[in-house]
């Protein structure tokens, strides 16, 4: 608890659990629009410094979503999928990101509130409470999204701006905007 201005202890502010999800799903919104921005065969073929390709790092986002998912609600985990080939076009790549938003939005609410301060270990790899397990896979797709940034930019394309994360949101200059 820190003091507030006029002294008294200010109340301790966290995130709700439908903030954490809304939180996630604007990092993916934005990270759907970062693979929309790349064309087709860059999508698949380019990348820098012995890094992989951004569909590559998609599917490893995508790969962690519904593994982590049946951790969370059933406490088994399972690398299902992880590891193995993705999508080979951007179209398949967009139809199983989005198949993988539909499945965090379904499974969320049967999440019980008091599983997110639960601790596990998590694939074998990270004993965390859950919480922490699912911040890191957030974390963990803005680190590649920043890769993807970097690749979009070296190839003379602008990223989508990083503050555009909610569906609503009008670009800068954008008539909508007023």
């Amino acid at each position: 608890m820190t003091a507030g201005n006029d002294g008294n202890a200010a109340e301790q502010v966290a995130f709700t659990t439908d903030m954490l999800l809304e939180h996630w799903q604007a990092h993916r919104r934005l990270t759907r629009r970062v693979i929309e921005a790349f064309p087709e065969e860059e999508l698949f073929g380019f990348s820098a410094g012995g890094m992989r390709t951004f569909a590559q790092l998609a599917t490893e986002m995508l790969q962690m979503i519904e593994p982590t998912l049946k951790g969370v609600l059933e406490g088994s985990w399972e690398a299902g999928g992880y590891g193995q080939p993705g999508p080979t076009t951007k179209a398949d790549l967009l139809a199983a990101w989005d198949a993988a938003d539909r499945a965090l939005a379904d499974a969320w609410p049967r999440i019980p509130a008091e599983r997110f301060q639960q601790t596990d270990n998590a694939f074998g790899l990270w004993t965390a409470p859950i919480v922490t397990t699912l911040m890191y896979l957030v974390d963990n797709e803005i680190h590649h999204r920043g890769q993807g940034y970097v690749y979009l930019r070296m190839l003379g394309i602008a990223p989508p701006l990083f503050y555009q994360r909610r569906p609503m949101l009008p670009e800068p200059g954008d008539d909508a905007a007023g």
